[in-house]
């Protein structure tokens, strides 16, 4: 199963500077509202590509980026959701 993974913030200025960061570095990752799930930060998570996470984790150490960790959940889509016909 394939998994999305989340990076999760006490407060969204981090959540938006890491965004920045990321996007600077040509790395690509999306504003998402944090799963409920996963929900003990604010209410912005970023979503990130399993196979950058390193990367994404060199960026936040080197910018020292507060974070509450990066946590990852199943990806559950149903393709079908609102399909009449």
């Amino acid at each position: 199963m394939k998994k999305n993974f989340y990076i999760l913030f006490d407060n969204h200025q981090n959540g938006l500077k890491l965004y920045k960061l990321l996007r600077d570095n040509s790395l690509k990752a999306t504003i998402s509202p944090t799963p409920r799930s996963l929900s003990k930060c604010c209410g912005i998570s970023l979503i990130v590509a399993e196979e950058e996470l390193n990367q994404v984790e060199k960026v936040i150490i080197e910018n020292e980026i507060d974070i509450i960790g990066i946590e990852s959940i199943i990806k559950d889509i149903n393709p079908n959701r609102d399909r009449y016909c």
